[in-house]
C-alpha cells in the first residue's frame, strides 16, 4: 500500500474490540519499526511510546472515566476500553531542555519541534495499525489524566502526555470522508 492509500483507509473507529487481526507481536514491531522511522527535528528522538495492552489498557480507561468524576459518559470511556491497547505518545521535556541548553538560538522552537514529531508519529502509527486492518481513534484527556498515567505506568515527570490512541479490531466500519474543496486550503502560486 502507498502512503495515499494508507491516509485513504486511516479513519477514527470507536466501535472498536479486542479480537485482532494479527498478533500482538507483528503490532509491536510494527509500532517499533515506525517510531525508529519518523524523523524528529535534529534527530533528538523526544517521542516516547507506551503501549498499553490488556490489564494495562483496561485500568488505563478506567483511571480515565474516574479522573473525570463522570464528566465524560461511562458509555463513551468504555468504548475505548472495549479495544485491544492504547498507544500512548509523550514527549521526553529533558531532551528539549537538553536540545535547549545545546542551541541556545532556537530554545523556543525544540517544544514546538517536538509536538510536530509527535504528530507525525501519531499519523504514521494511526496509518500503520490501519494497514494491519487495526482501527484506532485519537484522544486527548491530558492534562488532567497525567498525574495518574505517569504513577499506573511508572513513568518518569520528564514524560509530556500528548494524546492517547485506543485501538483494536473493528467492529464498524467507519464513516466515508466528506469530500472538500481542497482548494480553499491549498493555495498554489505561480
Amino acid at each position: 500500500m502507498n502512503i495515499t492509500e494508507s491516509l485513504k483507509q486511516r479513519r477514527s473507529y470507536y466501535h472498536i474490540n479486542k479480537t485482532l487481526p494479527v498478533s500482538e507481536e507483528t503490532i509491536i514491531e510494527q509500532i517499533k519499526e515506525i517510531t525508529e522511522l519518523v524523523p524528529d527535528a535534529y534527530n533528538m528522538k523526544s517521542s516516547i511510546i507506551v503501549v498499553a495492552l490488556n490489564e494495562q489498557h483496561d485500568q488505563l480507561w478506567d483511571m480515565i472515566y474516574e479522573a473525570f468524576n463522570g464528566k465524560i459518559s461511562r458509555e463513551k470511556i468504555d468504548s475505548f476500553k472495549a479495544g485491544a491497547g492504547t498507544i500512548l505518545y509523550f514527549y521526553d521535556q529533558q531532551v528539549i531542555e537538553t536540545m535547549q541548553q545545546q542551541f541556545p538560538l532556537y530554545a523556543d522552537n525544540f517544544p514546538v519541534w517536538a509536538n510536530q514529531a509527535s504528530g507525525m508519529l501519531q499519523l504514521s502509527l494511526w496509518s500503520g495499525l490501519r494497514e494491519l486492518g487495526i482501527g484506532a481513534s485519537l484522544q486527548h484527556y491530558n492534562p488532567i489524566i497525567d498525574e495518574q498515567v505517569h504513577e499506573l505506568f511508572a513513568l518518569p515527570k520528564q514524560y509530556k502526555l500528548i494524546a492517547q490512541m485506543p485501538f483494536g479490531g473493528i467492529g464498524t466500519e467507519a464513516m466515508a470522508k466528506p469530500k472538500e474543496d481542497i482548494n480553499q486550503r491549498v493555495l498554489i502560486r505561480r
